[in-house]
């Protein structure tokens, strides 16, 4: 079997998606699927290229908030599509975009099978341009994506089940496959972190964008008994990162907290050694398609608090309603925070729990999944 993975960008790190595709394209490989990528040549000349570079184009006016998100598009070559296709036995698509509407169009043309990915709502777009309650604006694009991309696939992939009631409510026609984007097997003796001093680190991990909502956790020291004794640290990297600095030197100003917050953006290791240093992980992400940054620190021992809403999937991953909150709700988020640290034995046999349910999030199950769905497109087209 030959995939080829189409998405705008694949190499830009700090991007869901980048992430989904080169770790779908590495899993299938390992297992000897043919795979090859079509995206945006990777604007570090001595990294790793696409097999079908695709140029860059500049979106007017909103290109620099596009690339702070860690995004790109891709101008579509009929010639390269044309030759990527021929070669496939089945097309992949990662976005709704015009590029992959085109590849779609040319796929079918060409009488090769399609399948699609959900990797974002549409309010992931509009909120990154500031739009909150875009509802018609949501409403349009979203017919769009369903048109023009995702109805003419024949399995659309729903890494969760609210991805695929969300697209059934929108009245999309192919077939939902509820699939995760998986997550690789990690030896390792899960332990607990306990702080060997007075300090509690909480983590949280994400795109710093609207939709990510990382000033929850900065209003919640307002409200949290224990916010002297807490230290906030942000992983990550986006448009919303000075405003948040700006928002958490006024709590420090202010004595609400006590220990000046981090942001960074890290590697593969650096971020798994600092989350089994967290005591908490927070996610106050209000659109969140699945949230793996979440099962990340769940796999390592770390209780998670998240936040739960119509369009925010990540609270699956909770055990039971003391890691949720409602989005926004950041008295309710302290409130949470301050009952684990007040229950620290209770925080330690979760973390164990939540350490072996992140197992049925596996990658070896998830590609099995996608290959059966692959195969199934095959033999429809």
């Amino acid at each position: 079997m030959k995939v080829l993975l189409v998405c705008n960008n694949a190499f830009l790190p700090g991007n869901g998606v980048c992430t989904a595709v080169l770790s779908l394209a590495r899993r299938l490989k390992k297992i000897g699927i043919e795979t090859r990528i079509m995206s945006c040549a990777n604007p570090d000349s001595s990294g790793i290229q696409p097999y079908y570079p695709l140029k860059h184009f500049k979106f007017p006016l909103f290109e620099p908030l596009i690339r702070s998100s860690g995004f790109m598009y891709a101008t579509f070559d009929k010639e390269t599509a044309t030759e990527a296709i021929a070669w496939a036995d089945v097309v992949h698509l990662h976005e709704g975009f015009p590029m992959e509407a085109k590849v779609a169009r040319l796929a079918r043309k060409m009488g090769k099978p399609c399948v699609g990915t959900y990797h974002l709502f549409t309010e992931n777009i509009t909120a990154n341009l500031g739009f909150k309650r875009a509802r018609l604006l949501n409403f349009l694009l979203t017919r769009w994506w369903r048109n023009s991309v995702y109805d003419l696939c024949s399995h659309v992939h729903c890494p969760t089940e609210i991805v695929k009631q969300h697209l059934l409510r929108c009245g999309f026609k192919s077939t939902m496959c509820v699939i995760t984007n998986g997550m690789d097997v990690v030896d390792s003796n899960v332990t607990p972190y306990n702080s060997p001093d007075d300090t509690i680190e909480i983590l949280c991990i994400g795109r710093f964008a609207h939709e990510k909502s990382q000033d929850t956790l900065l209003k919640a020291m307002h409200y949290s008994k224990y916010s002297d004794r807490i230290r906030l640290h942000f992983a990550g990297k986006g448009p919303c990162q000075k405003r948040y600095e700006k928002q958490a030197q006024r709590l420090l100003d202010k004595g609400i907290i006590k220990h000046s917050p981090k942001f960074g953006f890290y590697n593969t290791d650096e971020l798994r050694e600092i989350i089994r240093r967290a005591y908490l992980y927070v996610h106050c992400a209000y659109i969140e398609v699945e949230g793996l940054s979440c099962a990340e620190a769940i796999r390592e021992g770390v209780v998670p608090i998240i936040a739960k809403g119509e369009l925010s999937a990540t609270s699956q991953f909770a055990l039971d309603e003391r890691s949720i909150f409602p989005i926004f709700d950041s008295r309710t988020l302290a409130k949470k925070i301050d009952w684990w640290i007040e229950h620290p034995d209770e925080r330690v046999e979760m973390g164990l729990k939540y350490a072996q349910s992140i197992n049925k999030y596996n990658a070896e199950d998830a590609i099995r999944q996608m290959i059966q769905m692959y195969e199934n497109s095959i033999k429809q087209c």
